[in-house]
Order: structure tokens, then C-alpha cells, then sequence
């Protein structure tokens, strides 16, 4: 699957949005909603620190490529300070997989 990420506008709510990644902590900053696997999002966000999961369940890598770090999300999860909470330290998310269901 390639990458399925653009710019969140609150006006328009496509069925196909998955999770909402946040550049900065509490759904704060600029914002963009994924729907596929995404291998970089630094060609998005220049930092991610938040995120909502609308739906699916998510893999999330603090590295390119589904590489470091990763972590299980599930729809409905709000991360309003996902480093923090998993002991991310200064990391923050790099990449995302959809894990099918």
C-alpha cells in the first residue's frame, strides 16, 4: 500500500479517514489524516506529537521505513502526548502501518 496522507480540514470528514496525526501535543498544530501505510511523513509533518485514530487499528515506528520504536493504536485512541505515555523520550512518529483486521 502506498502512502495515503494529505491535509485535515475539519469542514470536509471523508469516510476513508483513519488517523489524524497532530505536529504538536493535545491535537494542536497543523494536521494531516492518513489512510494507508506511510513509509515517511516527514514529506507531511516536520514533527508528529498527537494523534487521533477514527478508525482500524495502527502500527506506528519512531523511524522511516517501520523501523525503531513501534507501537500498537486502536480506533477510537486519542494520543494527546503519545511520547510521553510510551516513553518515546524526544522521538516522535516517523511512519505507519494499517494492520488489517
Amino acid at each position: 500500500m502506498s502512502a495515503a496522507c494529505g491535509p485535515h480540514t475539519s469542514a470536509k470528514m471523508p469516510e476513508w479517514r483513519d488517523v489524524i496525526f497532530y505536529e504538536d501535543r493535545n491535537f494542536q498544530g497543523r494536521s494531516y489524516e492518513c489512510s494507508g501505510d506511510c513509509s515517511d511523513m516527514s514529506a507531511y509533518l516536520s514533527r508528529c506529537h498527537s494523534c487521533r485514530v477514527e478508525s482500524g487499528c495502527w502500527m506506528v515506528y519512531d523511524r522511516p521505513s517501520y523501523m525503531g520504536n513501534q507501537y500498537f493504536m486502536r480506533r477510537g485512541g486519542e494520543y494527546a502526548d503519545y511520547m510521553s505515555m510510551w516513553g518515546w523520550g524526544d522521538n516522535c512518529i516517523r511512519s505507519c502501518r494499517m494492520i488489517p483486521v
